[in-house]
Formats: C-alpha cells, structure tokens, sequence
C-alpha cells in the first residue's frame, strides 16, 4: 500500500531498507523522545521490524510501517506507521520519525495528515490517536496542526534512556473537522 501527498511518497518498508531504518534509528537526535533506544547493530533493528515485515501475510493486518522518500531528490527521510486495534474499537495509532536534515521542513505534518486521512478512509477507523512526550513541543506543535485534540496525561509511561517520562495522548475522532 502506497500514500502519496504533496512532496512525500510512503511506501511499505522491506527487508531492503533495514540500513536505511537502521542509520535513521541510529541517530542520537532522532531517539531524544523515542523509547527504543540505539540500536547496537544492525541485527537489532532487524528484530525491531520484523513484526511488521511478517505481518504482511496477516490475514489482518495490525502493522503499517512505511519508509517516507522525498519525491523532488527521491531520497529515504524516515519512516512513519500506523497500530490498528483490529477489533470493534477501530482505532489507529499513528507514529513518524525522520533524518535531522529534513526536520522544519513541515513534512512531519505532511505525513501525519496523510496518515490520519489513511486511517479514516483507508481503514475505515473511527478514531486515530498518537502519543507524545510531553516535552516534545515541535511533534506536539504537528499533532495539534492536524486537528488532533489532546485527550490526557499519562504520567511517567515512557521508559526513555533510564528514566520515567510523561506522555500526552492525542485523538482525532472520524466525524471531527478536518481540512484534508
């Protein structure tokens, strides 16, 4: 399944992208609010995307994950993905990350509108949720820009690098505002 927007094009991540996954994963910036942690190798990464790569044959599927790619330089950004619940509840919970190089560049918004839009049309979902540390102003600042409404604190959930940290839970509901 591919999603096309303005400038980005998702398409399903294979085993051919672990480097690329695993230098994005890699990066220190990139895991300041992420819960997994660097990888030590690349057989790491390996493990950490194999449910999803196996889910594919799923005859229903839980796990989205696409690799994101600049259509202007065709170059690999950063991945993004969705969690369905695959119950009566119909919920999505999306998640992206991308290289430095191309953060404020506003494509994290780009990719979070797609997903959600994916996620009500695509998927036929009644809510699309996300988390976000509640530190992490620039991923809150996109939620919010997409029509996400903040539902809740969850304290001290992310076990980031050590430590306990709190996380804000984000939803958007099928029948509320949207623009895209």
């Amino acid at each position: 399944m591919e999603i096309n927007t303005e400038r980005l094009l998702l398409t399903e991540v294979t085993w051919d992208d672990l480097p690329d996954i695993h230098h994005l994963h890699s990066i220190a910036e990139v895991d300041e609010f992420n819960t997994l942690g660097l990888p030590d190798n690349i057989e790491e990464t390996r493990e950490i995307i194999r449910p999803v790569i196996e889910n594919y044959k799923a005859e229903v599927r839980r796990f989205y994950m696409w690799k994101i790619i600049e259509k202007e330089s065709e170059s690999f950004t950063g991945v993004c993905g969705m969690n369905l619940s695959a119950d009566k509840f119909k919920l999505g919970e999306i998640y992206y990350k991308f290289l430095p190089m191309y953060w404020g560049k506003g494509y994290a918004t780009e990719v979070a509108k797609a997903l959600i839009k994916a996620g009500f049309e695509k998927f036929k979902l009644h809510k699309v949720e996300a988390g976000v540390a509640t530190d992490n102003i620039p991923s809150i600042k996109v939620l919010e820009k997409c029509g996400m409404i903040r539902e809740g604190l969850r304290r001290k959930i992310l076990p980031i690098r050590g430590e306990w940290r709190d996380n804000y839970h984000y939803a958007i509901v099928e029948d509320d505002p949207r623009d895209y």
